[in-house]
């Protein structure tokens, strides 16, 4: 949820001149190399790193050695920022992948351009109404199918079970803001350096704020909706929580946030963090031997509420039609049921498809740890992320001005509300003009 760059308006007319320029580049130059012993080769960008990196690795090492018409090239392109950035140039420059992970906010900026090709000419009918409603929010562009799920995820709590016993709390979790108030209290011992919450301060947590009182980031008509008290709430709980000591800012930014968090929570000196569903399995493992790790919704206000995250695959319309179809097979192998459920399984992101969720397999997993199950019931709260062109350079720039109010506990929590959503207001509005 970090994205640290968008497409500007005068690189959105970059994009469309390198998308066509790049089209007829591809299909004069493919015909001779995309094909390797007789097998088409099809580009693919990850952008997941580490141990996820690799076992994106196992499953096209295991499509490519049963294919006899198909060769899946991986090249890993860092993070989902790096990424996207690198897809911004190779688009420009008219050597774009063919295949390409995207992180979901980044969907409809490429989509604007014309970039993304419409999978539902590829892929077949049957396997795109298979994915999760609550997954396809972010796939969908001008009333096309331009992106489907891969590595897809939501916000959880994660709470330390032993901790809550020791406290009298009910190990389950707190339920809405004000149990979580009471919760981060009880489990706070300053003596020990124990703090009740460890939030990593990002967007995806903020917009959970706001969608858990009914409200939204941004209206039908590219207008910031929250400079009201349903932002003036958001941001007051946060402030109050760490004026009460009971909440705790993990230092450093970005990823390294995310890593200070987990670090004091499997270490003891946190007895709650926000993480993604994609930590669960290591949180559980770092975890083993010194407490269990439950795992619950976001405590809701009026609603329970939360985004949803991760990474789409989308398929590049500067691709030729034999690249596009050979893609194609790719996403329909990695998306297939077995694949799909021991994808889930092997990196802890969701199930993807209602075939996946439903298997046998899954649901035995739930049945033996449901903190697994927890990000699949979630799904059911879950709102689309705003797909306005801009959307994560103007988040970017919300959630510095939010930092403020929270690094600086005497900042007036409406004033920052305030500053914050008019200086977002500009980003929409100059990239969507």
């Amino acid at each position: 949820m970090k994205l640290k760059r968008t497409i500007s308006a005068t690189l959105a007319l970059t994009l469309i001149v390198g998308t066509l320029t790049g089209c007829s580049t591809k299909g004069q130059d493919t015909a001779v190399d995309s094909v390797s012993d007789g097998k088409v080769q099809v580009e693919f960008w990850n952008a997941l790193t580490g141990t996820n990196e690799e076992i994106v690795k196992s499953y096209v090492d295991k499509f490519n050695a049963q294919s006899e018409d198909v060769e899946i090239k991986m090249v890993s392109q860092g993070d989902y920022w790096e990424n996207g950035t690198k897809l911004q140039a190779a688009i420009a420059a008219g050597n774009q992948p063919d295949l390409t992970m995207l992180e979901v906010t980044q969907v409809a900026q490429f989509a604007s351009v014309g970039a993304l090709a419409d999978l539902e000419q590829y892929v077949s009918k049957e396997k795109i109404y298979d994915f999760l409603p609550g997954l396809m929010r972010e796939s969908e562009y001008d009333g096309k199918t331009v992106a489907v799920p891969l590595n897809r995820s939501t916000p959880l709590l994660y709470v330390n079970k032993e901790m809550c016993e020791a406290a009298g709390l009910d190990p389950e979790g707190p339920k809405n803001w004000d149990e979580l108030k009471m919760y981060a209290e009880k489990l706070t011992n300053e003596a020990d350096g124990v703090v009740g919450l460890a939030v990593p301060i990002d967007i995806w947590f903020f917009e959970s704020l706001i969608y858990q009182q009914g409200g939204e980031m941004i209206d039908e008509n590219n207008k910031v909706a929250f400079n009201n008290e349903i932002g003036f709430n958001a941001l007051g709980l946060w402030q109050d929580m760490m004026k009460e000591g009971i909440m705790q800012l993990p230092p450093g930014e970005g990823y390294d946030a995310w890593d200070a968090a987990k670090d004091a929570f499997v270490n003891g000196k946190a007895g709650m963090t926000f993480q993604s569903t994609a930590s669960l399995a290591g949180l559980m493992e770092q975890a083993e031997g010194k407490f269990t790790v439950n795992t619950a919704f976001l405590p809701g206000d009026s609603q329970y509420g939360v985004p949803t995250g991760g990474a789409n695959v989308v398929m590049m319309e500067g691709s030729s039609q034999e690249e596009k179809e050979a893609a194609a097979e790719f996403i329909e192998f990695m998306t297939d049921e077995e694949n799909a459920v021991q994808f889930s399984i092997d990196t802890g992101y969701m199930p993807i498809t209602n075939t996946a969720l439903n298997s046998e397999t899954i649901q035995n997993l739930y049945k033996e740890k449901p903190q697994y199950s927890t990000a699949a019931k979630q799904l059911e709260y879950a709102s689309q992320r705003p797909g306005v062109v801009g959307y994560v350079e103007a988040t970017e720039k919300l959630m510095n001005e939010m930092k403020k109010a929270l690094m600086d506990l005497n900042v007036d929590v409406k004033e920052t509300v305030e500053k914050a959503t008019a200086i977002m207001q500009q980003v929409v509005d100059k990239n969507n003009k």
